[in-house]
């Protein structure tokens, strides 16, 4: 169980008052648990030495002075770049439409300073393409081939081996680390290290048949190739098909979408009515239609100091990485964000983001003495939830209903209202929700209805523009619902609001303003208390229309990327909990730190074991065929333009570090910690290629931004 925050502050200063002679003083790195510290702690307990830490540069990380490599005649050290131009950086649309996005928004896009856009990855696949009937099958026990005599793939496999693909990869000892994990491999006779699960049995007639190894207990009942072991949340090709060809039957959305127009359109002549007039303030009372049903009662949820939550955050929010972070500690964590109209037209990119690996589904801890609602049945709760955004409420309410309805394994459906990208804001959705409060509360309540036993949440900004903050209104109408209606439709049924502490027009120019989070957290607590109120003048409140029973929860996101940061953030603001984006990107035992409230400083050796992880979970999650091994690599490279962030605990002369500060030129501890803070993009396909092997000649990969920015339209 986590320290509350408190305990954990006064237990970082402890440490340090008991540790400063040792690894901090003298340059050696702080390893196994690491070194606890907060730095007004810091400055206290060296205030009498003779050689004092120099003063912090704002911006610049503060490298011990050892370590720092300085030119001739520089005598301080400087940023080692530029400020990046985070708006570029956040512009290119997410993976893997980069080019279909691109190409769909038609006409010339305005330049973006330092902007990679238009990123090809090129193409990975095999030389000779190996038909479906065969690529799971024994040698001579093909499946029938639908194609027939037209099928211009290879149906020999021995062909295929020789000639249609590259050799087996030598990386993890020639062994297939999926099948050394399951005991089968999802990837067939098309996985590149298929010689180490293969074998050749000589039949009765003397002829010899290449056979796969496969532990059959262990294998799914899905159709090959299309399932992954440990993966859950797998839609049948069935279902979106049917979505494909508008044969889906809605049979919540279209009655309430219905009554939802009538009851807007009389809502707005009631509004439009003259305030003096009495009798027409009555007119909506008198005209109001129950809707045709309402919200099922929603299964309990809980965040709390011990959750902390791992941000939706796109392209680099992916599968593989999810499950490190929860391995390292994260108890919350979300789906990419996916866009509602391509999962209506059954796009099967966007129904990929929603898959989850079975470790998400597992419950979160949780402080039997924290902000736990009554009913709330941890043992029924789960990590995994999924982000969605939309433009318009029937997409939104119909995209709730396809996404609880097919996905077994959701705790929350999350729409966005937070997300900056101009193609995102410029459609309506994302922050542009940020200025249209009746929008996104007819969104939240027609999402509540069809959702079943699932809770709807929200993500939001502080607000569009920086002289205009609007969240603290907005929360109060997911909480309560608009002042007009309330009485008659009562609480939108929004479970929880997470709050990034940014406007859009911001982006990540500026720090992530925690006073305002914390009058937000006043201001919902007193909502809180006003949500008993909240029902018909007749009725009694209804709980299908209260969030957990009356409570909203109310989360705090933006730059945390340390313990220290996390738990004064808790106790100066009041939140009930805080979410991670770029931190765990940088060091994803961020989790295990705050978990154990110290600082961890990892190894170079012990950072390349979470590459290698990240490895193996990438091929279990797209397979280790060509393809899959490749797609592993793109979404690793994504990841190391963030890993390679990492400055070393033992190098710095001031802690707590700072998310945004930029390291001076200095030298690494070890050859292989140099390889690993490496800017180089080129770098870190090398480092790819120790574990996915040599990448294809056809393989390109470019950083989001020319200067390898530290940015991304993650966090919305």
């Amino acid at each position: 169980m986590a320290d509350s925050p408190t305990t954990a502050l006064k237990r970082s200063e402890d440490q340090l008052e008991s540790s400063h002679n040792g690894n901090l003083e003298n340059g050696t790195p702080a390893t196994g648990n690491g070194l606890s510290t907060d730095e007004p702690a810091l400055k206290r307990v060296r205030l009498d030495e003779p050689n004092r830490p120099r003063e912090r540069i704002k911006g610049v990380a503060p490298i011990k002075e050892e370590y720092l490599i300085l030119n001739p005649g520089q005598s301080a050290p400087v940023g080692e770049e530029p400020a990046v131009d985070d708006d570029a950086a956040e512009g290119q649309a997410y993976d893997p439409r980069d080019q279909q996005q691109n190409s769909q928004q038609g006409g010339k896009r305005k330049k973006q300073k330092g902007q990679n856009k238009e990123r090809e990855f090129g193409t990975f696949s095999d030389a000779v393409r190996l038909c479906n009937s065969v690529a799971w099958t024994p040698e001579f026990s093909p499946r029938p081939c639908k194609f027939g005599d037209r099928c211009n793939a290879l149906h020999d496999i021995r062909k295929y081996l020789s000639e249609g693909r590259r050799p087996d990869l030598e990386t993890f000892g020639g062994k297939c680390p999926v099948y050394e994990t399951h005991g089968t491999c999802s990837s067939g006779w098309r996985c590149l290290y298929v010689r180490s699960h293969m074998e050749e049995i000589e039949r009765e007639d003397g002829r010899k048949e290449l056979v796969l190894k496969g532990d059959s207990s262990k294998t799914t009942d899905d159709e090959p190739g299309e399932a992954r072991l440990g993966v859950v949340n797998v839609v049948p090709p069935q279902v979106k098909i049917e979505l494909s060809k508008k044969k889906t039957v809605w049979e919540k959305s279209e009655r309430y979408l219905e009554w939802m127009a009538k009851d807007t359109e009389l809502a707005r002549k009631h509004y439009h009515k003259k305030k003096d007039d009495t009798s027409e303030q009555n007119d909506y009372r008198a005209q109001y239609v129950e809707p045709p049903f309402k919200p099922s009662e929603k299964r309990k949820v809980y965040f709390g100091p011990e959750t902390p939550v791992l941000a939706p955050l796109t392209t680099q929010g992916n599968l593989p990485f999810r499950r490190l972070c929860v391995e390292l500690g994260a108890q919350v964590t979300y789906s990419e964000m996916a866009l509602g109209l391509p999962l209506l037209q059954g796009q099967k990119a966007d129904w990929t983001l929603m898959r989850a690996h079975e470790s998400e589904i597992t419950p979160p801890r949780f402080n039997p003495s924290g902000p736990v609602v009554q009913g709330y049945d941890n043992s029924n709760d789960l990590k995994f939830g999924v982000q969605i955004t939309a433009h318009a409420p029937w997409i939104a309410v119909k995209a709730t209903e396809a996404l609880t309805r097919f996905l077994p394994h959701l705790r929350v459906v999350d729409l966005n209202c937070g997300c900056p990208v101009d193609m995102i804001y410029k459609s309506g959705a994302g922050s542009a929700l940020l200025d249209a409060p009746a929008k996104l509360e007819r969104m939240i309540r027609g999402m509540n209805v069809v959702s079943g036993e699932v809770p709807i949440t929200t993500k939001i900004r502080m607000g569009v523009k920086d002289d205009k903050l609007t969240a603290q209104k907005l929360i109060e109408r997911l909480a309560l619902g608009s002042a007009d209606t309330r009485e008659q439709l009562g609480a939108p049924g929004c479970a929880a609001v997470t709050l990034h502490g940014r406007t859009r027009q911001q982006r990540y120019t500026k720090a992530a303003d925690y006073n305002y989070i914390a009058q937000c957290a006043v201001a919902i607590k007193e909502y809180n208390r006003q949500l008993d109120a909240v029902a018909d003048t007749i009725k009694e409140p209804d709980e299908s229309t209260l969030p957990n029973g009356g409570k909203m929860y109310f989360i705090g996101n933006g730059d945390l990327y340390s313990h220290v940061d996390y738990y004064s953030q808790l106790e100066k603001t009041g939140v009930d909990a805080l979410m991670l984006g770029r931190g765990p990107l940088i060091k994803p035992w961020l989790f295990s730190e705050i978990e154990q409230g110290q600082y961890l400083d990892k190894s170079a050796a012990e950072r390349l074991t979470y590459v290698e992880k990240f490895a193996r979970y990438g091929m279990e999650a797209w397979g280790s065929d060509e393809l899959g091994i490749n797609y592993t690599r793109r979404f690793m490279l994504e990841w190391l333009s963030f890993f390679t962030r990492y400055i070393p605990i033992g190098v710095l002369e001031h802690l707590p570090p700072v998310l945004n500060d930029r390291p001076p030129a200095y030298r690494a501890r070890d050859d292989l910690e140099t390889l690993l803070t490496s800017k180089n993009y080129k770098d870190w396909i090398k480092i790819s290629e120790m574990f996915l092997g040599p990448a294809p000649p056809n393989f390109k990969f470019q950083p989001k931004h020319k200067s390898n920015s530290y940015e991304i339209e993650a966090e919305g």
